[in-house]
C-alpha cells in the first residue's frame, strides 16, 4: 500500500539564499518556490504516499540522519559547484535511501553542457558544433559557424541566456563572453546557433525504459524564428513571448527524428526516471541535441515538463506517480 511508503521531498527554495546585491538578476533562477514543493507533496499524497519536506543543504542532512525516509522525491539543486546538483543523491547512495531521478554521476555530467554534449557526439548524436572558453583570449581563431550563441558551461533555467546571446559579431562575441566570464565565475560555452524550429521533449521511464511524455514547439511570438533564443526575458514573460504547441505544428516525421533524438540522449546520458530534453533542427534540417534537464522544473502551471504533460492529457499528479513509480520498479519498493 502506498499508505505505508514516506516519500520525503528535498529541494532547495530561493528564500534559503541570498541574491547578491552587484550579481546577475538571475543568480536565484534555478531554485523552487513554496508552491512547487506543496504541488508536488499533494501530488504525493493524491496517490496515498505520506509526503514529508527535507528540504536542502544541512536541514536536508540532518532529517535524513536522524529519521530516513522509505524514499527521496529529489528536486534540489544544492549550490556552489558544477556537480551541485549531485550533491543531495550522494549523501543518499551514501546512506542507502532510495531517491527518484538520476544518480549523481549523471546529474554532475548533464549540468557541465560540455561534457554532456561530448558524451553525446561519443553516441553518434547530433549536436552543434562548440567550444569551452575560459578566456577572451580563447576566442582568437575560433572556428565555429556563425551565427554562435554564448551560456554560461553549467547553468540551468536559461541562466546568462539573452535574446541578444546569438550573434555573428567577432566584437559582441567577446564582450558578451567577457560578461558571461565576469558574472558568472565559470567558463563560458560558444556553440553554433541552429536557426531552426525548437522543441522540448518530457521523458518517463516505465518499467525501466523511456518513454515520450510528449514533444513541445517552442515558437516565437515577437522574433523570428531563424532569430529567436529562448532566453531568460522570454521565459520570464512566456505568455506574450512565445507560444507552446503540444503537438507540434512541425511535420511528424520531423518531430520523430526530434524525439529519436532526445530519447537516445536520455539513454547515452545514463538518466533515469525523468528528464526534459532540448532539441533544436540546425540550419542542415536535422534535430541537434542542445541540452538535457535530468531535474527538470515541476512547477504545475509554467514548468516546461508540465506543460507538455497538460498537452498530452496527462494531469500533474499522474506525472509525478509515474516518477515515483519509476523509481520504486528501479529499487523494487
Amino acid at each position: 500500500m502506498n499508505g505505508t511508503l514516506e516519500v520525503g521531498i528535498a529541494y532547495d527554495l530561493k528564500s534559503r539564499f541570498r541574491a547578491q546585491p552587484d550579481g546577475p538578476v538571475d543568480r536565484l533562477e534555478e531554485y523552487d518556490d513554496e508552491s512547487t514543493v506543496e504541488a508536488i507533496a499533494a501530488a504525493l499524497e493524491a496517490h496515498g504516499y505520506r509526503a514529508r519536506k527535507l528540504g536542502g543543504g544541512e536541514a536536508f542532512v540532518r532529517a535524513v540522519l536522524e529519521d530516513p525516509p522509505d524514499l527521496v522525491f529529489n528536486i534540489a539543486e544544492g549550490f556552489g559547484t558544477r556537480s551541485r546538483e549531485a550533491h543531495v543523491p550522494s549523501v543518499l547512495e551514501m546512506l542507502g535511501i532510495p531517491f527518484t531521478h538520476s544518480d549523481p554521476l549523471t546529474l554532475a555530467v548533464c549540468l557541465d553542457k560540455a561534457i554532456a554534449k561530448r558524451l553525446i557526439a561519443s553516441a553518434g548524436i547530433p549536436t552543434p558544433a562548440f567550444a569551452v572558453v575560459r578566456s577572451p583570449r580563447d576566442l582568437d581563431g575560433l572556428k565555429l559557424p556563425r551565427p554562435v550563441i554564448a551560456k554560461p558551461l553549467f547553468e540551468g533555467s536559461s541562466m546568462g541566456i539573452r535574446k541578444s546571446s546569438r550573434t555573428d559579431d567577432d566584437a559582441a562575441l567577446s564582450a558578451m563572453v567577457k560578461g558571461l566570464l565576469d558574472d558568472y565565475g565559470e567558463p563560458v560555452l560558444v556553440e553554433e546557433f541552429c536557426s531552426g524550429p525548437e522543441f522540448t521533449v518530457g521523458i518517463v521511464e516505465i518499467d525501466h525504459q523511456p518513454v515520450s511524455v510528449g514533444v513541445m514547439e517552442i515558437a516565437p511570438r515577437t522574433a523570428s524564428p531563424e532569430d529567436f533564443v529562448y532566453s531568460l526575458e522570454v521565459k520570464r514573460n512566456y505568455l506574450q513571448e512565445v507560444d507552446y504547441h503540444v503537438p507540434p505544428r512541425q511535420p511528424a516525421a520531423l518531430v520523430r527524428r526530434v524525439e529519436q533524438v532526445a530519447l537516445a540522449s536520455f539513454e547515452a546520458l545514463e538518466c533515469r526516471d525523468v528528464a526534459r530534453v532540448d532539441v533544436r533542427v540546425g540550419a542542415d534540417g536535422e534535430p541537434k541535441f542542445l541540452e538535457v534537464n535530468p531535474l527538470p522544473g515541476l512547477n504545475p502551471v509554467t514548468s516546461d515538463l508540465a506543460i507538455v504533460a497538460r498537452g498530452k492529457g496527462i494531469a500533474y499528479e499522474e506525472l509525478i506517480g509515474r516518477i515515483v513509480a519509476s523509481a520504486r520498479a528501479r529499487r523494487g519498493l
